[in-house]
C-alpha cells in the first residue's frame, strides 16, 4: 500500500500501454497493459482492467484479467471478479470464491540464496542382528 512519500500511478480505462512498466510506485490499472510491469509496491488491477505481461511485485491485488506469469514477493489476492491464466510465485495467496485460475503456483517461504543449496543426503541407518 502507498505510504505518504508512495507515488501511485493510475492507468485509466481509456488508455493502453504497450511495453515496460517499472519503479517504486504503486500502480492501479483500470485499462489495458501489454508488456512487463516490474514495481517495488502494490500492483491492483480493476475489474475492467486486462494485462497481458509478465509481472514482478511487492504486493497485487487482481479484479480484472491477467494473462502473463507473476512474481509476488508478499502477498497476491485473486479477486472474485478476476481471471488469472499464467504462473505464480508467492509466499501469500488469496483466491476468493468465483475467481478463475488456470496455470501453476509455487507458494511458501522466500529462502535467501545459502538456504537454497541443497541439504546434505539423510544417513542411511544400518541394523545389525
Amino acid at each position: 500500500m502507498a505510504t505518504k512519500e508512495q507515488e501511485i500511478t493510475q492507468i485509466g480505462h481509456s488508455v493502453t500501454i504497450k511495453g515496460d512498466i517499472s519503479g517504486k510506485s504503486d500502480v492501479r490499472v483500470a485499462g489495458n497493459v501489454n508488456g512487463s510491469i516490474s514495481i517495488e509496491g502494490e500492483l491492483i488491477v480493476e475489474r475492467q482492467g486486462v494485462v497481458e505481461a509478465e509481472i514482478k511485485t511487492t504486493t497485487a491485488v487482481i479484479a480484472g484479467t491477467v494473462k502473463g506469469n507473476i512474481d509476488v514477493s508478499e502477498k497476491l489476492i485473486l479477486e472474485s471478479s478476476s481471471q488469472f491464466v499464467g504462473n505464480i510465485k508467492t509466499k501469500q495467496l488469496i483466491i476468493q470464491e468465483g475467481a478463475i485460475f488456470q496455470g501453476n503456483c509455487q507458494m511458501g517461504l522466500r529462502q535467501s540464496s545459502s538456504q537454497q543449496q541443497a541439504a546434505p543426503a539423510p544417513k542411511k541407518e544400518t541394523n545389525l542382528l
